[in-house]
């Protein structure tokens, strides 16, 4: 599948109101593939994408803020549904417990989708990097990239690792005895597993991206970044 194709997938797979977040990469392209005309000079190239890291970086970060009190919200919930357990009915109890283990699904879900906003930008910049060098002979993509594995977008930990605290959370609430609440806990448990599967596909997406960067030039200069080896890189690409 072409990037171009791929890109706007994802991008109509994200909720609604992050669409307009995402890299133009429908109107980059354009400007860089043109027949005719002079594409934009390399200044003036890097002042279009700064001005789209720019973008991208302000909502990652707003997303990651609201998800860091999201998260502390939640183990509140858990903390004060666990010690009122044995002062409320059991069903009552139960109810609570499911309502709380939803919105942890639900939490986990939107974290994943922004993991997976910050691959596909930086896929994208990568191949639009690529493509502005090959049409102008230019050597502006190591440079960038360079830039851009230093920004928040890119870096990703607090979110990361929300995820996986998320995961945690939620053996406190999935029920550990046969009863009404297995079969809705194992459909959180596959909704889980589905959104570990697709960063774990963007990850590996980036990461190719990332070693096709790396080893795009057979010469050294302050720019370049050290070759990138992944265990087994047609392996990788068969996911």
């Amino acid at each position: 599948m072409k990037h171009g194709k791929w890109h706007k997938r994802q991008v109509d797979q994200s909720l609604p109101a992050w669409k307009v977040e995402f890299l133009r990469y429908k109107e980059l392209k354009p400007i860089v593939s043109a027949v005719s005309g002079r594409p934009p000079s390399p200044a003036e190239f890097v002042a279009l994408l700064d001005a789209e890291i720019e973008k991208i970086n302000a909502f990652f970060i707003e997303q990651e803020e609201f998800f860091i009190i999201r998260h502390k919200e939640l183990q509140v919930a858990i903390r004060d549904a666990l010690a009122r357990k044995a002062a409320v009915p059991e069903a009552a109890h139960e109810a609570e417990i499911a309502a709380i283990r939803r919105e942890i699904v639900n939490f986990h879900g939107e974290m994943v989708l922004l993991l997976n906003y910050s691959s596909v930008n930086y896929i994208g910049l990568a191949k639009i990097l690529k493509k502005y060098d090959k049409r102008t002979g230019a050597v502006l993509r190591l440079a960038v990239i360079e830039t851009v594995l230093a920004q928040p977008f890119f870096t990703a930990e607090a979110v990361t690792l929300m995820v996986r605290e998320c995961e945690a959370m939620m053996e406190a609430v999935f029920p550990t005895a046969p009863g009404e609440g297995q079969a809705a806990a194992r459909r959180d448990r596959e909704a889980l597993a589905a959104a570990e599967q697709r960063i774990f596909r963007n990850t590996v997406a980036a990461l190719l991206a990332m070693e096709d960067v790396r080893s795009g030039s057979s010469t050294r200069g302050r720019h370049s970044l050290p070759p990138l080896t992944l265990p087994d890189s047609e392996w990788l690409r068969s996911f």
